[in-house]
Parts: structure tokens; sequence; C-alpha cells
């Protein structure tokens, strides 16, 4: 099957499942996607207990055609992260930053070893495969929150603009502390030899610092294009090929291409909104990005929904799944708390500012690309499960009630007003 044939399917189905979700369930669009996608997927597997099970072969021959893990992390990735930095306005991330350097840091690697620690203890009582160290590996790709559901959840949930601003932020930059931890682990998993507090170092600066010092170097180079002209169609194909030859560029020199979409993206969408662009040209942009956005986000929950197709969800696995659920957000209730903690003598926050900041730490595609890339082994089947579980319940869950909550705690604030 062509890639002209896969995309052709993914459309498709993309188109009639935003359908349905608009004409009758009427959730976000991403969500409603994926929940209909889900239950799609689930019924063809289901069909099988009926005697019915021709359609499951064509369905299953469908998804493992598709590459998950490539479509997302060296395809759709780029354009996702740097339509949503694009939309970030740095001087509100400036006010949040301490909160979010904490959250992305700190709290990335406390929610680590608390989700391997307990996620070890839990496959053992239930007697299922699963070494210390590859729980370690569940941990670090599990911990960090995905920008992507992060930022297209929040657009339509309704919470306040400093959460926001944190959450999404947060989802944003602890992609360079996540890539490391869960790499380092990862050497360790496969045998890769000892990892030494210089090779740490050396991945940090290569994968984090070396990503957003080359996404400042891209988007500046860009930001001097756009400024020397003033033709609204080109200055949209240079941000096109920027986050294109960018992304592709970052990945060939094996540097963070997520944190230089992000950097590039941040510079391009504050700098060069203000000092290289018109009115038309800012109008369309945005526009343009925002189209790129919610298709690419449709497809990708589309996605998420349909991998359920060539997923183990035995009763084994779904018991695991669900004791992750619980895992993952104690773990990052944790963190929360101890990021929380640490500033709290030198800032106020609102009331339920843990609660908000746990509740909304998604999920999404991120995880799951990265546990399909881990290599074949009696862990990994159990780690890609649990994984997909978490992020269902993280989408279809919180996604949903994050903004009931906010406003449980924030009953009389309008978006924007209440404070973190």
């Amino acid at each position: 099957m062509g890639i002209f044939d896969i995309t052709t399917i993914l459309m498709v189905l993309t188109a009639l499942f935003s359908y349905i979700n608009y004409r009758t369930l009427k959730l976000p669009t991403t969500i409603g996607v994926m929940g209909v996608s889900l239950v799609v997927s689930l019924g063809i597997a289901g069909m099988g207990a009926f005697g019915v099970s021709a359609p499951q072969p064509h369905a299953e021959h469908i998804v493992s055609h598709i590459d998950f893990n490539k479509t997302l992390l060296h395809g759709m990735l780029a354009f996702l992260l740097f339509a949503g930095a694009l939309q970030l306005r740095i001087n509100d991330l400036a006010r949040q930053k301490w909160v979010i350097l904490l959250l992305s840091t700190l709290g990335v690697i406390v929610s680590t070893f608390i989700v391997g620690g307990l996620t070890w203890l839990m496959l053992g009582a239930l007697g299922m495969p699963g070494s210390f160290i590859h729980c370690l590996l569940f941990g670090a790709l599990i911990s960090p929150t995905d920008p992507v559901a992060v930022i297209a959840i929040l657009k339509t949930s309704g919470v306040p603009k400093t959460l926001e601003t944190v959450i999404a932020g947060e989802s944003l930059f602890n992609d360079g502390i996540g890539v490391v931890v869960f790499m380092i682990i990862l050497e360790l998993s496969v045998g890769g030899g000892e990892v030494t507090a210089g090779r740490v170092i050396q991945l940090f600066l290569q994968e984090a610092v070396g990503g957003m010092a080359f996404g400042l170097a891209i988007g500046f180079l860009a930001f001097q294009m756009l400024k020397r002209v003033d033709d609204y169609q080109l200055e949209v194909i240079i941000t096109l090929a920027l986050v294109m030859g960018g992304y592709a560029l970052a990945d060939r020199l094996h540097t963070s291409g997520p944190l230089a979409m992000v950097a590039s993206g941040l510079l391009v969408g504050n700098h060069g909104r203000a000092f290289a662009m018109s009115d038309a040209t800012r109008e369309h942009l945005d526009s343009f990005w925002e189209l790129i956005d919610e298709i690419l986000n449709a497809i990708l929950f589309m996605l998420i929904g349909l991998e359920v197709q060539v997923m183990d969800l035995s009763w084994g696995y779904l018991a695991a799944g669900a004791a992750a659920v619980g895992i993952a957000l104690l773990a990052r209730w944790a963190s929360a708390s101890a990021s929380v903690s640490i500033l709290r003598p030198f800032r106020s926050f609102s009331p339920g500012v843990v609660s908000l900041l746990t509740w909304g730490g998604l999920r999404g595609g991120i995880s799951v690309a990265l546990a399909l890339s881990i290599p074949q082994g009696p862990a990994r089947d159990t780690i890609l499960a649990m994984t997909y579980i978490v992020v269902v319940f993280s989408i279809l869950v919180q996604g949903l009630t994050l903004g009931k909550l906010a406003k449980r705690f924030n009953p009389g604030s309008r978006n924007g007003d209440a404070s973190i």
C-alpha cells in the first residue's frame, strides 16, 4: 500500500469521524474524533465474538502499514509544535518561567522514578514481565506532558489563561529533559554500555541546548527573510520551509527537532509578528497554521484511536494499564506538589493549583510513539499497552473534565482572570 493510499484513507476517515462528532457527540474535535475512532476500532475488534470477523483483518492490515512512530516523530510533530509555539506569547511565558522550569526538569525526573518504582511493584504483584530498568523506561516516556495533546485540548477547556500558559509552556519545554532521560534509560535497557555523568551532560547539551540554539538560529534567519518581503503568500512559504527544512536538518545534526521547532516558533510568533509582518500577513499566517494545526491534530487523534487494532489488550494488560493510570496521576501530583512547594515561599498560588496541574498534565501520541520505538522484548508489549491506556484515559477523561475542574476552583473567574 503506497503513501498516497494510506494518506487518502486517513483523510477520509478523519473527515467522516469529524462529521459524526459534529452532528452527534458535539465534543471538541480532537477528543470527539478520537472517541469515534476508538469506538469504531473496538466495534470491529468485537465483531469476532459474534462470528463476523471479515472487517478486522482489513483494518489491521491498514493500521499495520502505518508507522506511527515515524509518522508522528518524523513528520507531523514538526508542524504541530511550530503551530503551537506560534500562538504563545513570550511575555506570558516569562511571567511563569520558574514554575515552567521546575515542572519541565525536576518534575519529569521525580515522576520518572515514582512511576518506575511503583510500576515495578505493580507488575510484580500481577506476575507480569518487567524489569526495574524497563519500568523506569515506562516512567520516562509517560512522565513528560504531551504538547500536542495539551495545546489541542486547552483551546477548548476554558481554563484560566495563566494556567493554560503554564501547562502549555511546560509541555513544550519538558521535551528536552524527557528525551535525555528516555535515551539514557533506553541505552541501559539494551546494554548500551555504562552511562557516565559526561554522557548525560553531552546528551543534554546536544539535545536540549543544541536544539534550542539551532531553533533560534533558523528562526532568526527566517525572521530576516520575512522582514525583507511584504507578500503574505511568500511569507507563509518561508515559514513552511523553516519547519520542514529545520526539522529535517536538526534530525541530521542529532539534536532535538521538537525543541528547535518550539524555539523558532516562539521567535517568529513574537519577534517576527511584531517587526517583520504586515497586518495582512499576520492574518493569513495565523489562519494557515491554525488550519494545519486543526487538520493534523484531527488525523493524529484519529490514529491514536485506530492503534487499538494492533494492541494486545488482554485482561492482564488491561489490569496493568488501569493501575498505570493511577500511578501516572500520583506521580504527576507528587512532581507538581514538589515544584509548587519549592516556589511557595517566593510567590502566591491560587486555590487548587496542584490539582489543576495534576489533571492538566495530559499524555498523548508522543508517549505512544516512544513506546513503539522500544526494541522487541518481553516487557515491550506490557509497556505499550500501559502507555496506550494511560493516553486514552488522559485524553478522553482528563481532557473532557479539565474545564469543569478549573471552574470548581475558580467559580467566579473568566478565562484569563485567575492566577496560578
